[in-house]
């Protein structure tokens, strides 16, 4: 009778994706700061040696996790705006609100607030977020309201001041659930609010 290989060793090809899925726990759930790689290798079931053999440092692994479970999103959306045909509005709409489901209850949510809160901590890394998702969410929601005023949709604004007015607010909100949930008497569902936000977005926007 043959006896079972070990885990790490019988799912080779599926080591990387099960290493960043357990840093993408660990990160959402304590912090950068407070994770160790002793702590991903045992919720992933391998050695702190094997996190290193596709890793070079927690750094590196919290790259790879924004790579691989927050980028993927704006690849979609990016390609949703290509392919677009129809009112530039709907599309706004979708993207407004597939990102507050996600930011509400998406594992990956928990990487914004991580580096909302531990930004000043860890410069670089701030850095590689803000250039690997928060320019590229302005310019995506950017471009969309870029084509609506050259269809005749919109009325002329500046692109990324408008992109910022999108996004701000719920940022702002999903901060406060976070920092407040548990004496705020008057909680607000994110979606509900991205979708007030939003009537209240286009009425601007649109030519009168």
């Amino acid at each position: 009778m043959n006896t079972p290989l070990p885990r790490w060793q019988r799912r080779k090809d599926a080591r990387p994706a099960e290493i960043i899925q357990a840093a993408l726990t660990l990160f959402s759930d304590k912090g950068f700061a407070a994770t160790r790689l002793d702590d991903v290798a045992k919720l992933a079931g391998v050695t702190k040696g094997t996190v290193y053999l596709y890793f070079e440092n927690k750094e590196e692994l919290f790259k790879a996790v924004v790579r691989e479970t927050v980028v993927p999103a704006l690849e979609f959306a990016e390609t949703l705006v290509e392919e677009h045909q129809g009112a530039w509005s709907d599309l706004l709409w979708q993207l407004l609100s597939s990102w507050a489901e996600r930011m509400e209850h998406a594992t990956s949510s928990g990487i914004s607030r991580l580096m909302i809160a531990e930004a000043t901590n860890f410069p670089e890394l701030a850095r590689f977020y803000v250039d690997e998702v928060v320019v590229r969410s302005r310019r995506l929601f950017a471009d969309v309201i870029n084509r609506g005023i050259q269809s005749g949709e919109f009325r002329e604004v500046d692109p990324m001041m408008a992109a910022r007015a999108v996004t701000a607010p719920l940022v702002m909100i999903k901060v406060w659930k976070q920092s407040f949930a548990l004496c705020d008497t008057e909680p607000v569902d994110l979606k509900a609010f991205a979708r007030f936000h939003f009537d209240l977005l286009v009425q601007g926007l649109r030519h009168r």
